[in-house]
């Protein structure tokens, strides 16, 4: 290793010689293999299975990419996370389109993904079911939450594509049974806007007043011809299946044939196997209500009459048993209200005159005396009770006193004085061995974080002692062993007093002698306090 100055100050140093192959700094060469990745992939397509997803909170999604020999990382932007033709979840195998880059920060390289589709339909099928158990498990599929269709529905709402004869055929099986108002959102149903759109539309049914200018629909119908499993995919998407969970109004789902499902027949509040049977599901058949109406009517006007002309024979028998004039009914009453008032008078005046005598035997028997006679007895019964309550306060004030005499006794407030008195002393007594210790330990523990503090700045590599030095890359990175460093590498040293630049020889080579500078007079240190470590 040789330096570029002497201890004692600068030197002049020769100029270095030419290089014809100058060294590249570390972010040259990786921003060189980062445009040659980039020209030489710059558009790429990869199939592998999805592993380590991470949602970053900045919108961007960062993954693996992998099979069974290798994998690359990927990332894809938050603008093209909408773009996607499948959600990214761990084990999904998938086909990506995008472009080779390098990171480096890391020195590693990824794919920037801007396009995603499923490997096929087994994938996606297989990420429909990982779907399908998340969101029952969430309680979307419950019976309990899901909504009556309405009978007779006044307005019906309908999304589906304007064109093709799913509409037709809905709008022709509604006018055959039910003729009702229609109202038809036009939507996209196939593609990547297709659940975009059909979310949108059921939020703005759901938003929809019953007293504005367009009535809110009684209930909707989502509808859509058969298909492939990728025509259909659009109605498996996440947040169209919560959007239909979460509407307010009535949903029949009628997406493809018989034979195909999608995520929105479990969420819905109805499944129609064919657009037909949604609109056959939504209404009922005017001409049977029409026919079952005028059947009751018969049936209420046969029994009113049944009913009618019982009433009138049971009013016919009625009649029959009556007299011929009115006042034959009141006759019989009439005498023997007669004769019941004839008995009345003669009743009461024996009534009064058996309690008369009565009020007379009962006078004779009473007297003065009677009632001397209680009086007497309750006067002698309130002097015994006077006697023995007399006798009890008597006995009870004499043992009270007794007991109090007893206890009075025992207390005595001298016992109290002598607890006050020896809590006093050994209070006394700690206080006389606290004062003495306190300033003394104050003092021994001063010392020894003085002595400390000096240790630390002695030791603190930031400050090398005199004829000592730090050895520190260009960077300021401090080099703590000779392995660290390579023949010909720029250095920095760092004194007490500042520093200065070098470059290392080779290891076969030897250093060149430099005078050494006048060594500085040592220091005093303070005298080490009682206790110092050091």
């Amino acid at each position: 290793m040789t330096d570029d100055y002497v201890f004692g100050g600068p030197t002049e140093t020769a100029a270095p010689p030419r290089d014809n192959n100058p060294p590249q700094s570390v972010s040259e060469l990786s921003f060189a293999l980062k445009r040659t990745l980039e020209d030489r992939f710059g558009h790429v397509r990869l199939r592998g299975e999805v592993s380590k997803v991470n949602h970053h909170a900045s919108g961007h999604v960062y993954l693996t990419l992998k099979d069974d020999k290798a994998a690359i990382d990927g990332v894809i932007w938050k603008g093209s996370v909408r773009g996607l033709g499948v959600r990214p979840e761990t084990g999904l195998e998938v086909i990506v389109t995008g472009k080779i880059t390098s990171y480096p920060a890391r020195s590693s390289y990824q794919i920037v993904i801007e396009s995603m589709e499923a490997a096929g339909a087994g994938a996606l099928l297989a990420q429909l079911e990982r779907l399908k158990v998340r969101l029952q498990g969430e309680g979307l599929f419950d019976s309990a939450r899901k909504k009556p269709i309405p009978a007779f529905p006044a307005t019906i709402g309908v999304i589906t594509s304007p064109t093709g004869a799913v509409i037709r055929d809905i709008l022709h099986r509604i006018a055959e049974r039910w003729p009702c108002r229609v109202i038809v959102w036009p939507v996209v149903v196939q593609g990547d806007a297709a659940c975009g759109q059909v979310s949108a539309a059921i939020g703005g049914f759901d938003a929809l007043t019953h007293d504005g200018p367009i009535p809110r629909p009684d209930l909707l119908i989502v509808a859509r011809g058969g298909g492939s499993v990728e025509d259909l995919w659009c109605f498996n998407d996440e947040g169209l299946a919560r959007t239909v969970a979460a509407a307010a109004i009535p949903i029949i789902s009628a997406v493809g044939h018989e034979t195909d499902t999608t995520l929105i027949d479990f969420v819905s509040d109805r499944r129609a196997p064919t657009p037909t049977g949604a609109a056959e599901i939504a209404t009922p058949v005017l001409a049977d209500l029409r026919y079952g109406l005028a059947d009751l009517e018969r049936r209420l006007d046969r029994a009113g009459g049944r009913l009618i002309e019982e009433r009138r024979t049971l009013l016919r028998a009625a009649a029959r048993g009556l007299p011929t004039r009115p006042e034959d009914l009141l006759a019989l009453p009439q005498q023997r209200l007669d004769l019941a008032s004839n008995r009345l008078s003669s009743g009461l005046q024996r009534n009064v005159s058996i309690h008369g005598q009565q009020l007379v035997s009962a006078s004779a028997r009473l007297g003065l005396h009677l009632l001397n006679q209680r009086l007497t007895r309750a006067e002698e019964r309130l002097v015994a009770a006077d006697r023995r309550l007399q006798g009890g306060l008597t006995a009870n004030v004499a043992a009270h006193q007794h007991r109090l005499l007893r206890v009075s006794a025992r207390l005595s407030p001298a016992p109290l004085h002598r607890r006050l008195d020896q809590r006093a002393s050994r209070l006394s007594a700690a206080s006389d061995r606290l004062t003495p210790t306190l300033p003394r330990r104050l003092d021994r523990d001063q010392a020894r974080l003085a002595a400390l503090s000096r240790a630390l700045l002695s030791l603190d590599p930031k400050r090398p002692k005199p004829g000592f030095a730090r050895v520190e890359s260009r960077d300021g990175t401090m080099i703590a062993s000779a392995a660290a460093l390579t023949a010909g590498q720029a250095v920095n040293l760092v004194f007490a007093d500042g520093s200065r630049r070098a470059h290392i020889d080779a290891d076969e080579g030897t250093p060149t002698p430099r005078s050494r500078p006048a060594p500085t007079a040592a220091r005093p240190r303070p005298p080490l306090a009682q206790g110092d470590l050091f």
